[in-house]
């Protein structure tokens, strides 16, 4: 297979997880990198080899197929139009966008033109979620009933070196590590159909504690704490908390499904591996459950990989837009329901991402 070869726009935290693998991939290979900060950009390609290009010359560069918008998330809709209209296709760092009329417009223009759309995460990809996935289509916990998902954490400026965008509209813990929690459950259990929720942020500014602005304190414009429920299509409900207003515990599950014949407990939707842990109807304990899938390394850029398998040989891909959407909105849902005083009701749908192919090496993926 001839790699897609991709271009990278946005060389701020995140990128230097992608970039170790900028190789791993028998689909996908990335081959230079732009910032604003042309200095950055600079830095980014020395350490890891490839070139440095500013943005306009990566979206005119014929050779590159495949952008990959690491870009604070303000910036996300922008610049995905950009590369869209430049005749690219994009993935995007999560959120897939900060509205969703921006997301609409995005979708509307790649289907317009013909290009495909994918969004972060990719780690329900790897070998633990996966697993989850399989042990529930395969029957283990019988009907799912209901599931929960809890991400509790003090903020981002104990340690990020540049925190602020976390606390600006499309920032908030649902927003930041929500994507990773809702798209597992939606992998797992299907479309959402209802949201309800509450909303809050519980302090009117934060303090960096983290350098090199150590000191700084800045606006929070979001909320910071969000408790609520989920409704799957199937009739399952989920309880979700997401939280930069704690200093987490320690019993309290990543995420867990229940089933009529049993609980699944799932690993850490932010990781690629496990441990997964299954307790039967009639067990007394929890056992460990050998992972099904490979990717259970720390494989940023498998999302956009699978995308480039998929444009090679024309099948979906997973992480996908339309998923994406999907989770976007039912973040807003809970923002919405907490606003409004009200339930929220889904109006877009998706289906499940195919599951990846078992047996699967690093750097290879299904046609």
């Amino acid at each position: 297979m001839h790699k897609v070869k991709a271009g990278l726009i946005g060389c701020g935290n995140i990128s230097a997880a992608y970039l170790r693998n900028k190789h791993t991939f028998d689909a996908m290979e990335i081959v230079a990198c732009a910032d604003l900060d042309a200095e950055r950009a600079r830095l980014k390609a020395e350490e890891f080899g490839i070139r440095a290009a500013t943005v306009d010359e990566l979206l005119n560069d014929p050779e590159i197929e495949l952008i990959i918008n690491l870009t604070i998330p303000k910036a996300h809709a922008e610049v995905n139009l950009q590369a869209l209209e430049a005749g690219k296709h994009v993935y995007v760092e999560k959120p897939f966008a900060v509205t969703r009329e921006e997301a609409k417009r995005v979708l509307d223009t790649a289907a317009r033109l013909g290009l495909r759309v994918g969004s972060a995460p990719d780690t329900f990809l790897g070998g633990g979620i996966q697993t989850a996935i399989k042990l529930i289509r395969d029957g283990w916990i019988g009907t799912p009933v209901a599931a929960s998902a809890f991400m509790i954490g003090r903020g981002h400026e104990h340690w990020h070196p540049a925190p602020e965008f976390y606390y600006e509209a499309g920032g908030g813990p649902m927003f930041d590590m929500g994507p990773y929690y809702l798209t597992a459950l939606v992998a797992m259990l299907g479309p959402v159909v209802r949201v309800t929720g509450s909303a809050k942020a519980s302090y009117p500014t934060r303090t960096i504690l983290s350098e090199p602005q150590r000191g700084k304190v800045i606006p929070v414009e979001v909320p910071t704490h969000v408790t609520g429920v989920l409704d799957f299509a199937n009739g399952a409900a989920a309880t979700v908390i997401m939280s930069f207003d704690a200093f987490g515990g320690t019993s309290l599950p990543r995420i867990e499904v229940y089933g009529s014949q049993g609980t699944l407990v799932v690993p850490d939707p932010n990781t690629f591996g496990g441990p997964v842990l299954i307790r039967r109807a009639g067990e007394k304990e929890f056992s460990p459950v050998p992972l099904t899938h490979g990717y259970t390394e720390n494989l940023r850029g498998l999302g956009p990989a699978d995308m480039a398998a998929a444009i090679r040989s024309g099948r979906p891909h997973r992480a996908n837009g339309e998923l994406a959407y999907h989770v976007l909105e039912a973040m807003h849902g809970f923002h919405d329901a907490s606003a409004q005083g009200v339930h929220y009701r889904m109006t877009s749908t998706c289906e499940s991402p195919q599951p990846m192919a078992m047996g699967l090496i690093k750097g290879e993926l299904d046609a």
